[in-house]
């Protein structure tokens, strides 16, 4: 299997979160699978001091950050043919939910990227499945909301620790036509009808041994498509 990844810069605050992106690697090869990183020329919403979360007087370009994590091994997306992979992976960071869309500021009435839902919900259409990691349903939630796709998507769950608003995030996409599913980060949500796997990783109060797990569970869940 050929696995398309969606990167969206490096860093988890305004970009790619590392650790997700390498262990979604590692995971995918570990299963006897190939690789390919992608990411769209596009600029960066902002640049974030990851020491002290302050917003950097500078700009970046979302190819450029993740070709760092991709060993300049990376696809610029307009130019990803979706017959050429057999799934997709979406690593987590805050980068999905300000450079892809703008949740991160607007919630649930965000805009979305338009070529990057053209590509989605193309990747939807042709059956092919795919895996979101941490805040990246809210990605898909995005995406799909036009098609009136019906979709089971999980960022985590109320149930236990997270350093984030599980159950706004998680309202915010049922608003928009989502089933938000709880799931802990010793879980992951499956909706069989749509071909979508969900690990809610560092969204939940996580080391990165139990995201590594969580992200191996995702990836061996496509072998039940």
């Amino acid at each position: 299997m050929k696995i398309a990844v969606l990167l969206h810069g490096s860093g988890v605050y305004d970009g790619t979160e590392i650790q997700e992106a390498v262990l979604s690697l590692l995971a995918i090869k570990e299963e006897g699978h190939s690789y390919q990183c992608m990411a769209p020329n596009l600029d960066q919403y902002h640049v974030l001091n990851h020491l002290n979360g302050e917003e950097m007087q500078e700009s970046r370009n979302v190819l450029v950050e993740s070709a760092r994590i991709a060993r300049g091994d990376i696809m610029d997306l307009k130019d990803v043919k979706i017959n050429d992979f057999d799934a997709l992976m979406m690593p987590g960071g805050f980068g999905t939910a300000k450079n892809f869309t703008t949740w991160a500021f607007d919630g649930p009435n965000a805009t979305i990227n338009s070529s990057l839902e053209s590509f989605l919900v193309g990747f939807q259409k042709a059956g092919k499945p795919i895996v979101a990691l941490c805040m990246s349903p809210t990605t898909l939630a995005k995406a799909f909301e036009k098609s009136g796709l019906k979709t089971s998507l999980s960022i985590g769950t109320t149930s236990e620790k997270s350093p984030y608003e599980i159950e706004a995030i998680s309202s915010g996409m049922r608003s928009i036509g989502v089933n938000a599913e709880m799931k802990t980060v010793r879980e992951i949500s499956i909706d069989k009808t749509n071909k979508i796997i969900c690990a809610p990783c560092y969204m939940m109060e996580a080391d990165i041994l139990e995201v590594r797990q969580n992200i191996s569970q995702a990836v061996q869940a496509l072998n039940e498509f």
